[in-house]
């Protein structure tokens, strides 16, 4: 028998000894589950299944894109679909993380690579109860070409002067797949966004930050009708765009009516 040095824990066989050993060696104490949080708010989880939905109904995402929110019991976790495809979340594929983007309890479920989007913009966004990240189509040529992307209407003032643009390369040099698939670059994401409700990510997509997942939802889809908007007004003459003081003043008026949207578009994904 082998006796803990310190005298703090039983006497072990020998073969027990090493294998407890190299048990701890093995898995060190990050790799175990946190002790979870109370359980999230259903209506949470049941808001985050229907803007997955949602977002794929209105061409904001397809078989890539997710959203998140952050935890209502626990500030310092968010909840995120397993990896698949939009359209087909369900409740049982929420699961839970960290801030570090660590899952609490995967249960054999594989996590997106590009979690660390959410994770560190949490981190740094106290403000930020939801996030969308999306390669929705007509937003694309803005990230790309550096054509600022300025609000066209009053639905749109959440895009104030312009969502910045995040250039991967200059994070993590010029030699990735594109994709936010560790802290340090989702770091770099964040401070990015700054304060800004958007931000396109140049040969990628873009993301989009709000107070709860009605309002994200919102701030994509009108991301992407905007985008479209102002590549029709471009292709025949000169926009002209909302200047400051009119995107905040619009955006506080359409804060306050996020539910009249999000219940049409509820509507008819539950119709389908």
């Amino acid at each position: 028998m082998i006796s803990c040095p310190c005298g703090c824990l039983p006497s072990l066989s020998r073969r027990g000894f090493f294998a407890t050993a190299l048990a701890a060696s093995a898995f060190p104490a990050a790799a175990f589950a946190a002790d979870p949080a109370p359980a999230a708010d259903p209506g949470l989880i049941d808001d985050i299944v229907t803007a997955n939905h949602i977002l794929y109904d209105q061409g904001v995402v397809d078989g890539f894109g997710h959203v998140s929110a952050r935890h209502d019991k626990d500030p310092n976790r968010y909840l995120l679909s397993r990896s698949m495809a939009p359209a087909l979340v369900t409740a049982g594929d929420i699961m839970e993380f960290d801030l570090d983007s660590n899952a609490i309890d995967a249960r054999g479920r594989t996590p997106y690579l590009e979690r660390f989007i959410h994770g560190e913009i949490y981190k740094v966004r106290p403000d930020v109860m939801a996030i969308v990240h999306s390669h929705s189509p007509a937003v694309l040529p803005f990230a790309d070409t550096y054509v600022k992307l300025l609000p066209m209407n009053h639905i749109a003032g959440f895009l104030g002067a312009g969502p910045p643009v995040f250039e991967i390369r200059a994070g993590a040099g010029a030699a990735t797949d594109m994709l936010v698939r560790s802290n340090a670059i989702g770091k770099a994401l964040a401070t990015t966004l700054g304060s800004s409700q958007v931000a396109l990510m140049r040969g990628h997509g873009s993301v989009a930050a709000a107070q709860s997942v009605k309002h994200v939802v919102f701030r994509a889809i009108y991301t992407e009708v905007n985008a479209r908007t102002e590549i029709q007004a471009l292709s025949i003459g000169k926009p002209t765009f909302l200047n400051d003081k009119e995107a905040a003043a619009a955006m506080k008026t359409n804060d306050g009516l996020v539910e009249r949207p999000w219940a049409l578009w509820k509507q008819r994904v539950a119709s389908k």
